[in-house]
């Protein structure tokens, strides 16, 4: 079952016609929104529709663990297992990417091997993210490892004994350097989504430039897995399968004086909510998990979900 695909923040000329070359009110990517996604009048989605953030309220750093994993790990499980439980005590705090991917990108805990391992868990964006970690990062030796807000504690990509103090110390860290909130719009009849972003900087010191990300998750499916006694488990329950990254491009891109309206950067995405990798749809069981981070030492500084459909 072959399930790559891209998300694509539609670029410009990609369609001939119906698209805003600058989204509005509050600035945001210099590439075009996919207009024809809106099953109306775009000037009304614009004078109607368009969110207007409130101040935001946050005093909290979140987590991102990437749990870097494959189906056909056996130790793989145990990790998933963590990184859920520690998401469940702080579910409003802590959100995981199951990425399928492995130090040489894809490897044979990754790979496609029917008639017990049918399902492609993998994508183009995060076969490259593992890749870079493997190729750049010493820890990522292999599956599991998984990386906690990419902060680097000697290696980013951690065996998962690490991945519990390491959440507990960011959770406890007062020095949030970056807030974040978002909105999103679906309209069922299109599949289609209109995610914005609000992006406050609220460390002057921070000088690096600074990229933002946002990871399509799947929430959970009943697929196929190796075991620790190297059992086939055909009702193993994935968690968080990262699925792609909305503009198609493993590390995002950077914030940049164009995203910036009253001291804050705004970043309005437009998207088509796939199919699960079962094959059905269910908006219900996607979300998005937006993330900035220092594009120097890698380290994610806040991260924040946002539903498809509340």
């Amino acid at each position: 079952m072959r399930n790559i695909f891209y998300l694509v923040v539609f670029a410009l000329g990609l369609w001939s016609c119906d698209h805003i070359e600058n989204p509005y009110p509050n600035g945001g990517l210099s590439t075009d929104l996919d207009t024809t996604l809106y099953p109306g009048n775009w000037s009304d989605y614009v004078a109607n529709e368009w969110p207007t953030f409130l101040p935001n309220s946050n005093v909290n750093r979140n987590v991102l663990i990437e749990d870097f994993t494959g189906h056909k790990c056996v130790f793989c499980p145990a990790a998933a297992d963590l990184a859920h439980a520690l998401h469940e005590a702080n579910p409003s705090r802590v959100f995981t990417a199951s990425i399928h991917a492995g130090p040489t990108g894809i490897g044979d805990f990754q790979v496609v091997d029917p008639p017990n391992y049918p399902t492609n868990f993998t994508n183009i964006e995060g076969v490259a993210i593992g890749l870079y970690f493997g190729l750049n990062d010493g820890g990522f030796v292999g599956n599991p490892r998984g990386a906690i807000n990419r902060i680097n504690n000697g290696v980013i990509c951690q065996s998962p004994n690490q991945w519990t103090s390491m959440t507990t110390n960011v959770l406890a860290d007062n020095n949030l350097k970056i807030n974040m909130q978002s909105a999103l719009n679906y309209y069922a009849s299109t599949k289609g989504a209109f995610l914005h972003v609000e992006v406050e900087k609220l460390d002057a010191t921070l000088t690096n430039d600074l990229g933002i990300v946002s990871y399509l998750i799947e929430d959970s499916l009943i697929g196929d897995q190796k075991m620790s006694d190297n059992s086939h488990n055909s009702s193993y329950i994935h968690r968080d399968i990262h699925r792609g990254n909305l503009n198609a491009m493993p590390f995002g891109r950077i914030l940049t004086d164009q995203d910036l309206s009253n001291g804050k950067y705004f970043v309005n995405y437009s998207f088509t909510v796939p199919n699960q990798l079962d094959g059905n749809y269910n908006a219900s069981n996607m979300h998005v998990l937006i993330y900035v981070y220092d594009k120097v030492s890698n380290e994610v500084y806040q991260v924040i979900k946002q539903k498809i459909i509340p």
